[in-house]
Order: C-alpha cells, then sequence, then structure tokens
C-alpha cells in the first residue's frame, strides 16, 4: 500500500500513475497531474487538490472529506462513490463525461451547488 499522506507532492507529475487504495491523507497535491490515475478508493482526507490536473482519473469510492478540490479539472472524471463530504469544489471544472456520486434523493448529487463549473471538453 502507497503511503503519501502529508507529503508535498506539489507540480509532481503522476500521470497514469495507480494510486488504488493509497493513503495520501493531507498529501499537498497542489496543480499535481494526476491525469488518467487511479485513485479509487484511495484515502484523500484534507488533501490539498487545488489546481490539479484530474482529468480522466478514477475516483470512485475515494474518501474526500475535507479534500480541496479549488480550481482542480475532473472533466472525464469518476467520482462515483466517493465520499465528498465537506470537500471544496469551488471553481472545480468538469464536464458532461464527469460521473459524480448517486445520493439517496432522486436528483443525486449537484455540482453546481457545491460550487464547480460545468464547461464544454
Amino acid at each position: 500500500q502507497v503511503v503519501l499522506g502529508g507529503r508535498k507532492c506539489a507540480g509532481a507529475d503522476l500521470q497514469g500513475i495507480d494510486l488504488s487504495r493509497a493513503d495520501l491523507r493531507r498529501a499537498n497535491l497542489f496543480r499535481a497531474n494526476l491525469r488518467r490515475a487511479n485513485l479509487r478508493w484511495a484515502d484523500l482526507r484534507w488533501a490539498d487538490l487545488s489546481g490539479a490536473n484530474l482529468y480522466n482519473v478514477d475516483l470512485s469510492g475515494a474518501i474526500l472529506f475535507r479534500a480541496n478540490l479549488r480550481r482542480a479539472s475532473l472533466s472525464g472524471a469518476d467520482v462515483t462513490g466517493a465520499d465528498l463530504f465537506k470537500a471544496d469544489l469551488r471553481e472545480a471544472k468538469y464536464n458532461a463525461n464527469t460521473k459524480w456520486p448517486v445520493l439517496p434523493q432522486p436528483e443525486g448529487f449537484d455540482p453546481q451547488a457545491a460550487g464547480a463549473v460545468l464547461v464544454d471538453g
């Protein structure tokens, strides 16, 4: 199991890396390139992913409690089953291919109510 919690990986190129089930609590991934990475079931509590490239990332089942995703690119990301409780999604960009968690409410998760911005492509 990968443990990077608390480490500074700001700006790191982690494109395509497999970090499934990794312990990334409090990791500094500010502006990191995680394009097409596997973060399935990763623990990202309190992680700083602000400005990160999360294009086509698998975040299904990830714990994003209080994670900073401000201004991150979530286009094409799979966030189904993820815990987004108190995650900061202000100005995060997503597109029609982004898969959000399905909550018990009939309408499901509302990314725009959370501050995210729908973009083309």
